[in-house]
Order: structure tokens, then sequence, then C-alpha cells
């Protein structure tokens, strides 16, 4: 069973939109942070989160924008400040979640989303357990930041998605902590190719069950 619940996370002035998810017995929780064309409701995050519930991991799926926000979308999206702020804000709400209480926190990041995990994971130091990048872009994160990872980290990228693969490349070569370049053959940046987002699933649940326990 799966507790389904709707949300709203305080960040400053704004209130943010969300989802959590807790299965029985939960061993962790992972916040997840989309980018460019994304959200909670993407059928995309939805499977991930599916098949991280199975694997016994609750998860905080949230809008990281207002709605007034996506009305200079193109802006927003790349404002990593912004986007760290709130993913930041999630996870101090998560620390006060009682549902939540006790359980190590991951972040899951794609796209742009992938540079305010790490980011988020540089500032927050040994609270931040496992950090996956699905399809992201750890290049928009600061440098000083991706030194000061102490968490384990997974690059999921598209294995023809050559230009991020790169980027994913040379942000790798800046994090200490453990960390893995993962390639799933045929797929392009958002995964839309058939059975591909699916694979990078199977990695993710692999890579949080391995560190996120």
């Amino acid at each position: 069973m799966v507790a389904h619940s709707d949300i709203s996370i305080p960040c400053g002035p704004e209130r943010l939109p969300g989802f959590l998810d807790i299965p029985d017995d939960a061993s962790g929780v992972i916040i997840f942070a989309h980018g460019s064309g994304s959200g909670k409701e993407s059928p995309r995050n939805q499977l991930v989160a599916r098949e991280l519930h199975k694997a016994g991991f609750a998860t905080v799926l949230f809008d990281l924008l207002t709605e007034k926000e996506t009305e200079h979308y193109r802006q927003n999206v790349f404002d990593m400040k912004l986007l760290t702020g709130r993913l930041d804000a999630a996870v101090s709400w998560a620390q006060s979640e009682k549902r939540l209480s006790g359980l190590p926190i991951g972040l899951a990041g794609a796209s742009t989303g992938a540079g305010a995990a790490l980011n988020v994971a540089g500032a927050r130091g040994n609270l931040i357990k496992a950090v996956v990048s699905r399809g992201g872009r750890p290049d928009l994160a600061e440098p000083e930041m991706l030194e000061k990872v102490t968490a384990p980290t997974a690059f999921i990228v598209g294995g023809d998605d050559t230009d991020v693969i790169g980027m994913n490349k040379r942000a790798a070569e800046l994090v200490r902590a453990k960390k893995r370049l993962i390639l799933v053959p045929g797929a392009t940046h958002v995964f839309e190719e058939p059975g591909t987002v699916e694979q990078a699933a199977e990695h993710m649940v692999s890579w949080f069950s391995e560190y996120l326990r």
C-alpha cells in the first residue's frame, strides 16, 4: 500500500503544490527536482516514482515554479539560484514532516533540476545520502558545490544525448564522492524512446537501494 497526499511546501511568501507518497515500511524519501517542460504530474516522473514506491521509497514530487513564474518559464527554469532555493525548502519541509521522521533523504534531479539537486547536496553535506541525475544538467551546478557533494551520485544519461554526456562527464570530474556515469542505449535527452525511461528508472532504483537504506 502507498499512502498518497497532496502537499503544500512553504518557500518564503510562496507555497509550492506537490504530492507525497509513502509506501508501507518506507526506508528512505526521494525528493524530485524536475527541469524544463516537466512537473509533478509528468508521466515520466510518475512512472519513476511508482518504481521507487515498489522498492520501498517515499517520494516528494512538487512544482518548483509557481503558476505566475511559468509565464516567464524559459528565464526561470534556468535560474539556478531560484531552483536551488526551492529544492532546499523542500528538504527542510521533509525534515520537519512527521510522516517522514527518521527517513534518509535522497535527491532525484532531471534536466536543470539536476543542477539544483547537486547545489543542495553540496550545501547540505551529510544530510543528503544519495543523488541521481537523470538526463540532467549537472554542469549548471556551482563548481564549488560539486566539490562539496558527499552523497554517492549517479549520472544517468541517454546514450544518444551526445552533448549532455560531455556535460555530465565534466561535472562528475568535480564530484569527489562515489559516482558513476550510466548510459542508457538508444535514449535521447528526455528518455522518450520506448523502454528507455523504464531502464533509467531501474538504474535509479538500484542506486537508491544501495545507498539510501
